[in-house]
């Protein structure tokens, strides 16, 4: 398994183990001294786990081997946890970028919030609004006191501008609460430090598979000298890839700030807009069946014709 790196032979939790539990160059050193010195019938009274490290100790750089072996299989699992916490970010903001749901209920709120705060010449004149409106569009009261902003969006919405509002086609205009708070949890200080820390650990690899080349006879240099360079090489790109820059010098917001805007929008609207939803289809339905109740009460009078007329 560790000549060949191969799972299958034996698995990696087995070659991890080994690995933690490699003999040490002192005791490697007295065991082989006994080796040497000792007569048959002594060096069979060495133990089995004695005897069992002495026979570990024959495959060519087995430390080393290990570790590179042990350390392509946690950089992989370190490169897609990674990866899955980039792609919860990257489709949360394409989302917010480029979804026209987004953009229709943004537009309202901009439209609903300039109408309010109209005013007149002297006061009032607001147009527009910042990100930290939204979670606050539901302490926004009507005069009666029955419903806030928020109930009132989501029911414009989906009575005016969703077409498909009421059926099975009707889709939720905002990205996922959920997603957008995995999203939030995502810090890129975090991720920069993983992946420095995963560059550190690659150049290291880098060298003992170098090292491993260099000392291991003929044949025993295939196919670990092909699989690990081709490993370095291809993930030497991909950690650059993923853009370690050095910080900005300016202060900038947080994603976890802006996200958690959002993230309390959409945790607001989500309920609301499946109970107007479920209000709109309740409303088709019984138009459908007073559509039907009416149709049916005509009565149609059927008569037998002459064949020969008109």
């Amino acid at each position: 398994a560790i000549l060949t790196v191969d799972h299958s032979v034996v698995d990696l939790e087995t070659i991890e183990a080994l690995y933690e539990n490699r003999v040490q160059p002192e005791e490697l050193e007295r065991i082989k001294k006994h080796y040497e010195t000792s007569e048959e019938e002594d060096i069979k009274l060495l133990d089995k786990p004695e005897r069992f490290l002495y026979e570990l100790s024959q495959i060519p750089d087995f430390a080393d081997r290990a570790h590179c072996i042990i350390f392509r299989s946690a950089f992989f699992d370190g490169i897609a946890s990674i990866q899955r916490k980039l792609n919860t970010v990257s489709c949360v903001c394409e989302t917010l970028l480029e979804g026209m749901g987004v953009r229709r209920v943004v537009g309202l709120v901009l439209a609903l919030g300039n109408h309010m705060n109209g005013g007149s010449r002297v006061r009032g004149q607001a147009d527009g609004f910042g990100l930290e409106i939204l979670p606050k569009l539901k302490d926004v009261k009507s005069r009666d006191n029955r419903i806030n902003l928020m109930d009132y969006v989501v029911s414009y919405y989906l009575h005016n501008v969703d077409e498909n509002a009421g059926t099975d086609k009707s889709m939720f205009p905002l990205p996922e609460p959920q997603d957008i708070f995995l999203a939030a949890q995502v810090k890129f200080d975090d991720l920069d430090r993983d992946l420095r820390q995963l560059a550190r650990d690659l150049t290291a690899c880098e060298k003992e598979v170098k090292k491993v080349c260099s000392d291991s006879p003929e044949e025993h240099l295939q196919p670990f000298k092909d699989k690990m360079e081709a490993f370095v090489l291809s993930f030497q790109d991909l950690v650059l890839y993923f853009g370690l820059k050095p910080k900005a010098g300016e202060k900038e917001v947080t994603s976890g700030y802006f996200f958690m805007l959002w993230f309390e929008f959409c945790a607001d609207f989500k309920p609301r807009w499946k109970r107007e939803n479920k209000n709109v289809s309740k409303a088709l339905k019984e138009a459908q069946l007073s559509v039907k109740r009416i149709t049916g009460e005509k009565r149609v009078e059927t008569r037998k014709i002459n064949p020969n007329s008109l």
